[in-house]
C-alpha cells in the first residue's frame, strides 16, 4: 500500500478559508480541542491499520550545513524562510489510495479552531517514494 505524508503547515497554503490568529493567541479550551481532535485522528487511523506516525513540531530550528573536512557543523537560527514554509507536523499512513489519503486530510483539516469552529487547514499531501525516480 502506497504511504502518504500529510504535511501541516504554520500559516501555510493558499488563502486560508477562515483566518485565525496563530494558536499561541488561543483560549486554553481551543488549544486542548484542537489537540484532542489530533488524539482521535490517531486513534481512528490506527484502529484502520493506516497509522504509520504523527509529530508536532516547534517552531524553533536551526539551520546546518557541512563546514568542511576539518570544520564543525555550520549553524545559524537565521534567516529563515517566510513562515508559511515551516512544517508544524505530520501525519504518515499507510493506505489503499491516494483518494483515500486526501479523504484522511479533508477530515484532518476539520479540525477545531478557535470557538470550535473547524479550521478548514490547507493540508500538503505527499506520497511516500517507493523506489528511485524514474527516468521517464
Amino acid at each position: 500500500m502506497p504511504q502518504y505524508l500529510i504535511l501541516k503547515h504554520y500559516r501555510g497554503g493558499p488563502e486560508p478559508h477562515h483566518p485565525f490568529p496563530p494558536m499561541d493567541q488561543w483560549a486554553p479550551e481551543d488549544v486542548e480541542a484542537h489537540i484532542a481532535f489530533q488524539r482521535h485522528v490517531k486513534d481512528l487511523l490506527a484502529e484502520n491499520g493506516e497509522y504509520v506516525d504523527a509529530q508536532a513540531l516547534t517552531p524553533t530550528r536551526t539551520w546546518v550545513r557541512y563546514g568542511g573536512p576539518d570544520a564543525a557543523p555550520v549553524t545559524t537560527d537565521g534567516p529563515h524562510p517566510e513562515t508559511s514554509d515551516l512544517v508544524a507536523g505530520w501525519y504518515m499512513i499507510d493506505v489503499e489510495s491516494r483518494e483515500r489519503a486526501l479523504e484522511i486530510a479533508a477530515y484532518v483539516s476539520s479540525e477545531p479552531g478557535p470557538g470550535g469552529e473547524p479550521l478548514y487547514e490547507w493540508l500538503d499531501v505527499r506520497q511516500v517514494m517507493s523506489g528511485a525516480p524514474s527516468e521517464d
